[in-house]
């Protein structure tokens, strides 16, 4: 199943390309990554009237922005009353806030600049995967209840018609969220940030970054860029570049499968309200359907030939009738999971910032993030980032940890082959 590749290359309805930078620029605000942060930070950086240039190692979304599940979320994967606990109730509610937004600012952003991405904001289905899983719902839904959040716990009988399967006990609805195509929203983003007036050049990756006679110096193979300011928003993906270190953050892959697009005779009732899903598993699994009817089944791990063999077991066993569906694309990406699964703004010397650690929430938080940060790099007023920013951070047993997490999808996954 490796190279049957990655749906969301294969059905963008956008499509952009850069040049590789050549010669010399000075800048306000140079962009180190192409994704949802940097590239949200260079249409409201531009927007402002900033002269801003976004370098990408490779192409716009190569990383997790053109990899992931499409889910537009609110909020993190911790309950906010967690978020809360770590950093506290007044910066907790700060970030509980700003995310809860997070998907209107999403949508908005697609209509205002006219973005191809299949959106559809019919909300998400968090789902029970075990009896005991409903308990944690109604902690949920208690606590986002008590934030005004539109959510409604659904029971076994309403989740079923819903999702078109009885395979959960149950569901939290909330109708904030939604669904896109994730790299067609990265490439309608960069699309928007070209026409609002920054430079974006792919195929550049930046061999050194350094702070000298009051700017930033960046150096690529075939330029360099003079900046006031500058923003690493290459997340799970980051490249090393001399003379900055930005520590190393544990991974967690994450693997998809998709179907041919299926009719209304096999597929009718899977999913008929357009919502995207996620289950309460501690290997956690995902199942969404796109625009042209195709049925999307993610979960952790990196082995894109194991993990999706279980996979098309486990879309035979929540949906039998597509036991026999073809398999059109199979593809893989890298989370950023920090060890309390909080975002970072990490201070990386005078005029510079660094973001990472979405723990697999990036639509949503990438484009807030990535909006504040160039407000505050232009201005230099931090106060409404969406958490503090940090001089440094550490993270302990970094390969462990991702070894660890991908032992584990094994581990579940085999055994689940067994059953």
């Amino acid at each position: 199943m490796s190279g049957l590749g990655n749906l969301w290359r294969d059905s963008a309805a956008e499509s952009f390309a850069a040049p590789p930078l050549r010669g010399e620029r000075s800048v306000d605000l140079a962009i180190i990554g192409a994704g949802f942060t940097g590239l949200s930070a260079a249409l409201h950086a531009a927007g402002q009237g900033a002269d801003v240039t976004v370098l990408e190692a490779d192409t716009v979304g190569e990383g997790g922005s053109g990899r992931n599940v499409g889910l537009v979320n609110a909020g993190l994967w911790l309950p906010p009353d967690d978020v809360c606990k770590i950093i506290g109730n007044q910066q907790g509610e700060h970030l509980n806030r700003v995310l809860a937004e997070a998907p209107t600012q999403v949508f908005d952003l697609i209509e205002r600049h006219k973005i191809a991405c299949e959106p559809t904001r019919a909300g998400t289905l968090h789902l029970a995967h075990a009896p005991a899983a409903i308990a944690q719902l109604q902690s949920r839904l208690a606590q986002l209840s008590a934030r005004g959040a539109p959510v409604r716990l659904l029971n076994a009988a309403e989740t079923a018609q819903r999702l078109g399967t009885e395979r959960f006990h149950g569901a939290l609805h909330d109708a904030r969220a939604g669904t896109i195509q994730p790299l067609a929203y990265a490439r309608g983003l960069a699309r928007a940030a070209r026409e609002a007036g920054a430079m974006l050049h792919e195929q550049t990756p930046v061999t050194a970054a350094e702070r000298r006679t009051g700017q930033w110096i960046i150096t690529t193979p075939g330029g360099k860029l003079r900046a006031r300011t500058l923003l690493i928003a290459t997340n799970a993906y980051h490249r090393p570049v001399t003379h900055v270190t930005r520590p190393d953050i544990p991974i967690v892959q994450y693997f998809q499968i998709a179907t041919a697009p299926i009719g209304d005779n096999l597929g009718g009732d899977i999913l008929a309200g357009g919502e995207g899903c996620w289950d309460t598993g501690l290997v956690m699994t995902s199942v969404r359907r796109d625009q042209a009817g195709r049925v999307i089944l993610g979960g952790m791990g990196g082995d894109v030939d194991l993990h999706a063999n279980w996979a098309r077991r486990k879309l035979a066993r929540l949906f039998p009738r597509l036991a026999n569906a073809e398999i059109a694309h199979a593809w893989a990406g890298r989370i950023a999971m920090t060890h309390d699964h909080l975002p970072r703004i990490l201070r990386m010397g005078q005029g510079a910032l660094a973001i990472f650690g979405y723990s697999g929430r990036g639509i949503g938080p990438g484009t807030v993030f990535g909006h504040a940060a160039a407000h505050a790099l232009l201005s230099g007023d931090e106060t409404d980032l969406p958490v503090p920013v940090v001089d440094q951070h550490t993270e302990h047993f970094v390969t462990l940890k991702s070894m660890y997490y991908e032992a584990g999808a094994r581990m579940v996954h085999l055994a689940a082959a067994r059953l």
